[in-house]
């Protein structure tokens, strides 16, 4: 099984997760996408060196990964080359700040040490607030939030629209690349000198196909905007999940 299989295989294994029926997909969209932006916006205004603030914030991640029965293995494996970029953000401040900040016994911490573990914490937990989002709610629940939200109507139809066919774009990459494998077997991945010619061709299938496919959209009535609904009813438990969680956020940012 080639990348681009793989690349398609955990994008269909993500929308079955999220309409899937565990406690975590129970909870309203509306109520899950505000905690995720609230979590986010209070996450990423704690300073560099406010590492026990951050370390809080985790709390967040630990009881839904728990209580959502979410594999923290399989996030790693999925979002691998992103965690480990995350990772590498500030990793030059311990050789830029020698300031000492903190002694723990024999140990001293320095600022540079201290503000890599924070910027790195924050992308972490950045990262694994928006797959907990992901692999609870579908992407269709999303955008119809976002609209209930007032968020402008083209940024929503984008979004939705690239989603939904990012599986195609993957299927036609998919037959270029096999095609290619059966005209030069026994080749590790495309040679440098094709790589032109493949990408030409993979615009010019896609074109094509993007054609046919807002033609189609056309006859089922599409008129530049997908209308918003919300079939899921919210229940007092789905207030009760973004008050709390929200609330607890502000004292954690404010003690």
């Amino acid at each position: 099984m080639n990348r681009i299989d793989r690349a398609m295989r955990e994008l269909h294994a993500i929308d079955c997760e999220a309409a899937s029926h565990g406690w975590l997909q129970a909870i309203h969209p509306l109520s899950k996408v505000l905690v995720t932006v609230a979590y986010l916006v209070v996450l990423l205004s704690f300073g560099k060196y406010q590492l026990t603030g951050v370390l809080l914030m985790g709390v967040y991640l630990v009881v839904l990964f728990l209580l959502g029965n979410v594999s923290v293995g399989r996030m790693g494996r999925r979002l691998w080359v992103v965690l480990l970029l995350v990772c590498l953000v500030g990793i030059a401040n311990p050789w830029f700040d020698r300031t000492p900040m903190l002694t723990l016994g024999s140990i001293t911490l320095t600022g540079g040490v201290i503000s890599f573990l924070t910027l790195m914490l924050k992308g972490l937990f950045a990262v694994s607030a928006a797959y907990l989002l992901m692999v609870s709610t579908t992407m269709d629940d999303v955008c119809h939030v976002l609209r209930h939200l007032h968020v402008p109507s083209v940024l929503v139809t984008v979004l939705m629209l690239v989603y939904r066919y990012l599986m195609v774009f993957l299927k036609e990459a998919g037959k270029l690349s096999a095609a290619y494998a059966l005209r030069a077997p026994g080749e590790q991945g495309l040679r440098f000198s094709v790589w032109g010619s493949m990408i030409g061709q993979l615009l010019l299938r896609s074109i094509d196909r993007a054609e046919v496919v807002y033609e189609s959209m056309q006859l089922r009535g599409f008129q530049g905007e997908f209308k918003a609904r919300l079939e899921q009813v919210a229940h007092p438990i789905d207030y009760a999940y973004g008050i709390i969680w929200i609330a607890l956020f502000l004292i954690i940012r404010w003690i």
